[in-house]
């Protein structure tokens, strides 16, 4: 049996260390914990659950403080997570499973992030990460902000999942603030960096700058697909923010070089449409969205209230619209199979119940 390092990063933590560590401590063979000016109770929270606690000075660079925790893993493989990410008890089983199967010759492990949720506790943005890495492999982190890790080998995709669940924001601007200093210092951007970057700035509202740095990205034409596409999907809602529907319809027709339609696109197309009250269009591109397939193993973002409720949802009050009552219904007893406590589908429920009543 292969044994496991846990390698964190923590930076005032005290409200999610030990929950993190209490959901994985039984799977990790050492746990190694980075911080990097924690001014709380992180590292008495951590002294219960190891020695290995190092201080790492914080430059603006989350690789580097990765990779120095990287360097004090002494076992055959290494997981990371952050503070406030769990390991649930139905993915504790599977990755106990994993770690007792796992073939010496597996390189990489991507195990599944569920990284959103909504009011229900549904999962509504889920992507792939590189979770799981062998120790001899010497991988190392790359970008000092939203860092991932330069991976390759033998790699394979376990149905496991690591659940975030975030109690606090990060700082505000942080990371915009990492990039413009980048910037200042004359250091160029990577493709990723164009891409995160403009993702930043649209999240603060910078919206222009975010369009000229969303246009670079794609230019350069070496993008990774899966980012090109939610670019444009990204780009159009900057548009969209300043008023220049054309060029945000162009954006969304642009994500189709790249692969087939998504659900994401085809919905923000239907939006397009129906807040021109184009109401026939609209519905073209929202039961589009209903007959695609989501991805198998896609590595990128999934935001997956696009792949179900909202195109049902959004079908409703199209054909509500459009007249078509019969349809409407249906098309909400279909989101509510989704999300049956969803405030919009039981509005709609009663309203067509009121509707149809037949007077006594």
């Amino acid at each position: 049996m292969p044994t496991i390092s846990l390698c964190m990063i923590v930076k005032n933590e005290e409200k999610t260390l030990q929950r993190c560590l209490v959901s994985v401590q039984d799977i990790a063979d050492e746990i190694i914990i980075v911080d990097t000016g924690s001014t709380d109770k992180t590292r008495d929270i951590a002294r219960d659950f190891t020695e290995k606690i190092y201080n790492f000075k914080w430059i603006n660079d989350f690789a580097a403080a990765r990779n120095y925790s990287y360097d004090q893993a002494t076992m055959d493989y290494i997981l990371w997570l952050d503070a406030d990410d769990v390991i649930l008890p139905a993915d504790w089983n599977k990755l106990i499973e994993l770690k007792d199967s796992l073939d010496p010759s597996v390189d990489i492990v991507m195990l599944k992030y569920n990284a959103a949720f909504d009011d229900q506790g549904n999962v509504i943005l889920s992507y792939m990460r590189e979770r799981l890495s062998k120790r001899s492999g010497k991988y190392r982190w790359q970008e000092p902000v939203h860092e991932y890790l330069l991976a390759v080998g033998n790699t394979i995709l376990a149905d496991i999942c690591v659940t975030h669940l975030r109690e606090h924001s990060s700082a505000p601007g942080r990371n915009l603030t990492i990039y413009e200093n980048l910037i200042l210092q004359g250091r160029e951007l990577t493709p990723r960096g164009l891409y995160y970057y403009a993702r930043e700035l649209k999240d603060n509202e910078k919206y222009v700058t975010a369009i000229e740095y969303f246009n670079k990205f794609l230019d350069s034409g070496l993008g990774w697909v899966e980012d090109n596409i939610n670019a444009c999907h990204e780009l159009s809602r900057c548009y969209d923010a300043i008023g220049d529907y054309k060029k945000s319809l162009v954006s969304m027709l642009k994500s189709f070089e790249y692969d087939t339609p998504r659900a994401e696109i085809c919905c923000q197309l239907g939006y397009h449409f129906k807040a021109v009250e184009n109401y026939a269009q609209a519905l073209f591109w929202f039961e589009l969205a209903t007959k695609l397939k989501k991805p198998k193993n896609c590595w990128g973002f999934i935001q997956d209230d696009y792949w179900g409720f909202i195109p049902n949802i959004e079908l409703c009050v199209c054909y509500f619209k459009l007249g078509n009552i019969e349809e409407a219904v249906k098309c909400n007893n279909k989101a509510a199979e989704y999300k049956p406590q969803d405030p919009a589908v039981i509005y709609n429920k009663q309203y067509f119940e009121r509707l149809t009543a037949i007077p006594d």
